[in-house]
């Protein structure tokens, strides 16, 4: 008697059933969506054009992935949040350096006003703390920002940035401060 085709597979075939799922997934892929979107959102505080903050982002995965010696494991989440970071800086100075030429040539058009009715722009009070937040000193907005935006803890803050968890606690405190200020100055 004969068996069908699909009887006669080997044993020594695995089925995709047989794979434990963790062998079938794609350990960058599995960064990737775990952290991309915390990611943006962090850099969408820096930067405020999501394809931008989106590109900074594709940036630190890739620039993980170029790396001879990967980030230890448990480690990459710092690592990218840090490179991250780092894209986002890179991408103000451009900004700031493309402005200066600009501002040195005279301008022949009108100020665009329809940014300021974007219906994307989901709340006023939120532009208006990211917009103080970015006039910090580099070292405050970052902390600001991974502590209320990503939601970090003093220790994991540290190691993404790289100082020690008391001055984590310094620069949370005055960029609070200068925050508020702001703000009420602003009302």
């Amino acid at each position: 008697m004969r068996s069908s085709p699909i009887a006669q597979t080997s044993e020594a075939t695995p089925r995709m059933n047989d794979i434990p799922l963790t062998a079938a997934v794609d350990p960058l892929a599995d960064l990737f969506a775990r952290h991309y979107h915390d990611l943006v959102d962090l850099v969408s505080g820096l930067l405020d054009d999501n394809e931008t903050c989106e590109e900074v982002v594709q940036d630190a995965f890739a620039a993980m992935m170029r790396q001879s010696q990967p980030p230890r494991p448990g480690a990459e989440g710092a690592y990218l949040r840090s490179a991250a970071l780092i894209g986002a800086r890179s991408q103000l100075r451009k900004r700031r350096v493309r402005r200066r030429h600009l501002q040195a040539m005279p301008s022949h058009t009108p100020d665009n006003t329809e940014d300021a009715e974007n219906p994307a722009i989901a709340s006023v009070e939120t532009d208006r703390v990211l917009a103080a937040i970015r006039t910090l000193p580099r070292r405050q907005s970052e902390v600001l920002l991974l502590r209320f935006q990503a939601d970090l803890s003093e220790t994991e803050i540290a190691e993404t940035l790289g100082i020690s968890p008391g001055s984590v606690k310094t620069h949370a405190s005055r960029g609070l401060v200068a925050v508020r200020r702001q703000l009420e100055d602003r009302s």
